[in-house]
């Protein structure tokens, strides 16, 4: 269960909303998340009460049309699995949003099935059955 959180200089809904299609699929195809697993937090930045700052870090010409994809997700995936989701989501982000792959700065942060809760304050990778436990009966009042 990835949480993505997605980070760009002057985009509207419909670029935000192309952008998660982009790392949705791509995370799909690549690591085999399923494709009901979709938790994203979408944020647009302005440049004004909002921005996002880059550099050329590594000899990549980044500009104004910079894209963060921050990944936090369970341990497991080989390198080859996440060099392909990086290559991925830059050729989707081009092709859905029209994002130079240059601009496509993605960061994974790898964590254990007990760092997770989806739900009912529960650890469902860690709960025998995943479910919520049930309801204790309340005690009749006096």
């Amino acid at each position: 269960m990835p949480l993505v959180r997605i980070d760009a200089l002057g985009a509207d809904a419909g670029r935000l909303d192309a952008l998660s299609r982009a790392v949705h699929e791509a995370l799909v195809e690549t690591i085999g998340i399923p494709d009901d697993d979709r938790f994203h937090i979408l944020t647009g930045h302005d440049g004004t009460r909002s921005t996002l700052r880059y550099d050329d870090y590594l000899g990549v010409p980044r500009d104004d049309g910079i894209v963060y994809v921050v990944i936090t997700m369970r341990s497991g995936r080989t390198p080859a699995q996440k060099q392909a989701m990086y290559r991925r989501i830059a050729e989707l982000a081009h092709a859905y949003a029209g994002t130079e792959p240059r601009n496509v700065f993605v960061a994974v942060t790898e964590n254990e099935p007990i760092d997770w809760s989806l739900g009912h304050g529960i650890a469902q990778y860690v709960t025998p059955s995943g479910q919520p436990p049930l309801s204790a009966p309340h005690a009749p009042s006096a």
